[in-house]
């Protein structure tokens, strides 16, 4: 009898570890209707260039008939917005971040393996909260726009989704950037960028 009760303490205990393992794998699951999503960002989060109810959080939130919460601060850099996320997570207590972050690292010349580390705590910090995490892949400038390889990186280090192409595709566009600063989109470029989320999400079985 004893020799029974070990063996099924033995099987619980693994069944336990292995539900806690699974919280924090960063595999993505559906959102419920009254599930939030944060969009955690910078100025391109935020909706710099048009209106803000034109920015990409407020169209994915008609796209995706969720509670999208823009979590854009213009100007903000990586190691500041590390810095930010856990009070946003802990005041809306999403079940989805989507991370756009390094703009302003990558303007201001900053250390790259410093974002690297600083979006990669981000998505540790979203993940550990019982969060599912997607990063939206910002481009080096220069001739010719790619994507930075570090989100790449991230995502298969992660098993977190990356958005890769699409800012890349859309800035250097004089149809979706901001006429009078290039490195933002206009309100046509910010709803492009939130239908090409909103595919990446319902193919990740999200919606």
């Amino acid at each position: 009898m004893k020799s029974l009760l070990k063996v099924f303490s033995i099987l619980l205990l693994v069944v336990l570890l292995s539900a806690c393992d699974g919280q924090n794998d960063g595999s993505l699951t559906f959102l419920r209707p009254n599930d939030v999503v944060v969009a955690f960002g910078d100025s391109l989060t935020s909706g710099v260039g048009d209106k803000p109810e034109l920015s990409y959080p407020a169209h994915l939130h008609r796209f995706i008939g969720r509670k999208v919460v823009n979590a854009g601060l213009p100007g903000e850099t990586s190691a500041e917005g590390l810095k930010r996320l856990p009070g946003v997570i802990e005041k809306y207590k999403p079940a989805l971040v989507i991370i756009c972050h390094g703009g302003n690292d990558i303007l201001q010349h900053l250390d790259r393996e410093a974002l690297r580390q600083n979006i990669g705590q981000m998505c540790k910090i979203a993940q550990n909260r019982g969060a599912g995490v997607v990063l939206i892949a910002v481009p080096e400038l220069g001739m010719g726009l790619q994507d930075l390889p570090l989100y790449k990186e991230l995502g298969e280090e992660l098993n977190v989704p990356v958005l890769s192409g699409t800012l890349a595709e859309l800035l250097p566009d004089n149809r979706y950037s901001s006429p009078d600063d290039p490195v933002h989109l206009n309100g046509h470029g910010y709803k492009k960028l939130a239908d090409a989320v909103a595919g990446l999400l319902a193919e990740k079985g999200v919606l």
